[in-house]
């Protein structure tokens, strides 16, 4: 993988300020009171509008939920974001959505990067070439994308059709 990088390739400054702004404010919603570790995520869409998202955890540890998957539900619910080489008869929630032009996360400490599940989780709607910039505490960065991240990665895109794999199956 590469090292993330102190810049962005594709966000001018103010859209580095919008997402630093509601990733670190995204925090603040966290329910994490057995880790003490807030997370907040925000998406920037391509017509320049915020989903935001917090980690919530539960005491039973695996059912919690992190800030990026928050956020990435609630804008598929919104009709904002739609899975990776969707088709447009396929789309639901209102229509395709505007996707997902960069993903911010931010925590308490000098930055982290999402984890496996939430690797995997935005794999499903965002071009592996979109930007994660990932906000320390003090509101620096690093970005990555999510190819760099997620490398030899498994997507909607990597299925064949619902067609396709019944006439491969019936080949066997």
């Amino acid at each position: 993988m590469a090292a993330p990088r102190s810049h962005s390739d594709s966000l001018q400054t103010p859209e580095l300020d919008l997402l630093r702004t509601h990733s670190l404010e995204a925090r603040n919603s966290s329910y994490s009171p057995y880790s003490n570790f807030r997370v907040g995520a925000a998406i920037l869409h391509p017509d320049g509008s915020i989903t935001t998202g917090a980690n919530i955890e539960n005491a039973s540890y695996p059912v919690g939920i992190c800030a990026e998957r928050v956020a990435i539900t609630r804008a598929v619910m919104e009709g904002k974001v739609r899975a990776v080489g969707a088709k447009e008869e396929d789309a639901k929630f209102g229509g395709l959505g505007t996707g997902i032009k960069a993903l911010g996360v931010a925590v308490d400490t000098e930055g982290a990067s999402p984890c496996g599940m939430c690797r995997q989780f935005i794999r499903e709607f965002m071009p592996l070439d979109g930007e994660i910039i990932m906000f320390g505490n003090d509101g620096e960065y690093k970005v990555a994308t999510l190819q760099e991240l997620l490398p030899l990665s498994f997507g909607p895109d990597s299925l064949p059709s619902s067609d396709e794999m019944l006439q491969i199956r019936r080949q066997q």
